[in-house]
């Protein structure tokens, strides 16, 4: 999933000028360079902006330099403005998550999965929350749900494998670590330091 697609373009007078702006924001955001974006973003969000994708990518790039609270800010923003924009809702999700309030983040999430059943993304998020909240059996059928939806997803087996490593279930853990192994080989030797 590209989190960094435009939801519609820009229509105003300046659009063109604003528009190749946007682009070079996101190309920074891409090259991992999140302070140059955050400048380019705060000179076309303004004060008071009203664009969804613009408050969207600078909590990107804010998320990226760990200023969670300020891209909770434009994150609340982006779903107010776009009901429908799911990438918004995972990641305020995951940043209420980071402030401890996984109440308000369960009811993010949920909110996206109303909107999109098959939204894999929330429901990874969503294992987090209940991990977090130490409800494994929900984070269990948050993850089974996400890879009922994308079975070879590697983001979900590496939440899964640490599911069954917080449960002491070694050979759960030893078949996530497998599985690992021939779709991301880094993300395997880091759980290999797991096993026993």
């Amino acid at each position: 999933m590209n989190d960094k697609e435009p939801i519609a373009p820009l229509t105003d007078d300046h659009a063109t000028a604003r528009e190749g702006q946007y682009r070079e924001a996101l190309e920074h955001i891409e090259a991992g360079k999140y302070h140059q974006a955050i400048e380019l973003l705060n000179v076309l969000a303004g004060p008071a902006s009203r664009d969804a994708r613009i408050r969207y990518a600078r909590a990107v790039a804010l998320l990226s330099t760990g200023l969670y609270r300020q891209a909770g800010t434009d994150l609340v923003f982006t779903v107010v403005l776009d009901r429908e924009f799911l990438p918004a809702y995972r990641h305020l999700g995951y940043v209420l998550l980071s402030m401890g309030k996984e109440d308000a983040a369960i009811k993010v999430l949920q909110k996206a999965l109303e909107l999109d059943p098959n939204f894999v993304d929330a429901w990874g998020v969503l294992a987090d929350v209940y991990m977090d909240l130490g409800e494994n059996e929900k984070a269990f059928e948050a993850l089974d749900k996400a890879l009922e939806l994308e079975p070879r997803n590697s983001e979900v087996h590496c939440k899964l494998a640490m599911y069954y490593l917080s449960r002491g279930d070694i050979k759960g853990l030893r078949s996530e670590y497998e599985l690992l192994k021939e779709m991301e080989p880094d993300v395997a030797a880091q759980i290999a330091e797991l096993l026993p």
